[in-house]
């Protein structure tokens, strides 16, 4: 999905992520965290940046036959330690490939999630939701209120949970897991929370806020099946972790574009952006009893 093009001068890697920094400060992520730039040259020309959401083979793959100089991921290649980068390793094969390339890979990921707006006003918006979005978790250090991991918000008109979640489907990207749902397919939803990735840390929040469903990825099995027990909670929908944090690639890509135009005026440099359509959900397939 091309987002846009340029023929003015390249940017080089320093510009780019300066500019990209404005929107997403590595100071925004969380302690656990490993953002920022993983290999590349400050010095080197950017013309074409590819968004993707996990730095994977087959996404370097799409990168190389595009011919970009960039790649900007939300998943960190490198969030443990590790004491090696052989090329004999999945982590260091990829290092390889990149710098013999001459690609750079640059990382935004929890400073993405609590950004306003952030992975989670993506999926909001994906899903359906078209007024004012709030965070489920605010960040206490933002005076403003508006950073947090995950968003509320309503419906503009109200649907049955079925319907609700036929949407949701329809709004992210095909995966073979689809979509599940927990909860009443009759119930009427109107207030609605969502969490971009891995999101049951945040069920005691939803059911706090008293949302009438909570979207997010990654629901374990126990902590799902307790939540439903509790009588008054919110409906579940869990959807692929990729997914989910997918339509945040084309705000990124824009948020970027603006940041470089506000940077260099309007005879700056700028760059051609792509978002990836590669499908990285870990699953690539389920079978079902016939």
């Amino acid at each position: 999905m091309l987002v846009s093009t340029s023929t003015t001068p390249a940017a080089t890697l320093s510009d780019v992520t300066i500019a990209f920094e404005e929107v997403y400060p590595p100071t925004w992520a969380a302690s656990w965290d490993a953002v920022g730039l993983v290999c590349g040259d400050p010095l080197q020309p950017v013309e074409k940046i590819l968004f993707a959401v996990d730095p994977v083979d087959a996404v370097v793959d799409e990168a190389l036959t595009w011919g970009a100089d960039l790649i900007i991921t939300h998943h960190p290649l490198m969030l443990r330690g590790v004491t090696s980068v052989a090329a004999n390793t999945p982590k260091g094969r990829i290092v390889h490939r990149l710098i013999r390339s001459g690609v750079a890979l640059y990382t935004a990921h929890t400073n993405a999630d609590t950004a306003s707006p952030g992975v989670s006003d993506a999926l909001a918006r994906a899903v359906g939701l078209t007024g004012p979005l709030s965070p489920l978790e605010p960040d206490t250090t933002d005076p403003e209120g508006r950073r947090g991991i995950g968003r509320i918000g309503e419906l503009a008109t109200p649907l049955l949970l079925r319907d609700f979640a036929d949407q949701v489907t329809q709004g992210l990207p095909a995966t073979a897991g689809g979509v599940r749902v927990a909860g009443d397919l009759d119930r009427l939803i109107t207030t609605v929370a969502v969490s971009g990735g891995a999101g049951d840390s945040l069920l005691g929040a939803a059911r706090a806020a008293e949302v009438d469903v909570y979207v997010t990825s990654d629901l374990r099995h126990h902590p799902a099946s307790e939540f439903i027990e509790q009588s008054g909670g919110p409906a579940l929908i869990d959807t692929a972790h990729f997914a989910s944090e997918w339509p945040w690639l084309a705000d990124g890509a824009a948020h970027l574009g603006d940041a470089l135009g506000r940077a260099g005026g309007p005879n700056g440099a700028t760059v051609e952006t792509r978002v990836s359509t590669t499908v990285t959900d870990a699953w690539s397939q389920t079978f079902q009893q016939v």
